[in-house]
């Protein structure tokens, strides 16, 4: 883990923490299941995971919004419309931007994972419909 990531995980309540680092955790597998090469770095200041075939995935909770908390995706990109097409009835979508989970509620990480491996990718396949999918 990144040093600076890593603290920045000690700046988070607990229950926010534990849910980003099963964020990271599945980041962090999607990638190994892609065979990819993945940097972890801070970008405005928040976790951000970088592969040089893919579009940066980012995460992060805000006090504003205790309840719940966001993987955010690159907005120039079809990567969220892809997801909202794919997957509309599993995740909450925010805009052509994130994708927004609330504590309490159950994960379909089989679907994140997808997910994540199309952003990981996406330099390879952003010409296929549906990314490939």
């Amino acid at each position: 883990m990144n040093p600076s990531v890593n603290k920045k995980f000690y700046t988070y309540p607990i229950p926010a923490a534990n849910a980003l680092k099963k964020i990271r955790k599945h980041i962090l597998l999607a990638a190994r299941e892609c065979d990819l090469d993945v940097e972890e770095t801070l970008k405005w200041g928040e976790p951000s995971y970088v592969c040089k075939e893919g579009s940066t995935i980012r995460f992060d909770w805000k006090a504003k919004s205790p309840a719940q908390y966001v993987v955010y995706f690159n907005c120039q990109t079809s990567l969220v419309e892809t997801f909202r097409e794919l997957y509309r009835d599993e995740f909450t979508f925010e805009g052509n931007r994130a994708m927004v989970f609330q504590f309490g509620k159950e994960v379909n990480w089989q679907a994140f994972r997808h997910c994540v491996s199309l952003s990981l990718r996406y330099h390879k396949i952003k010409h296929l419909p549906l990314l490939g999918a």
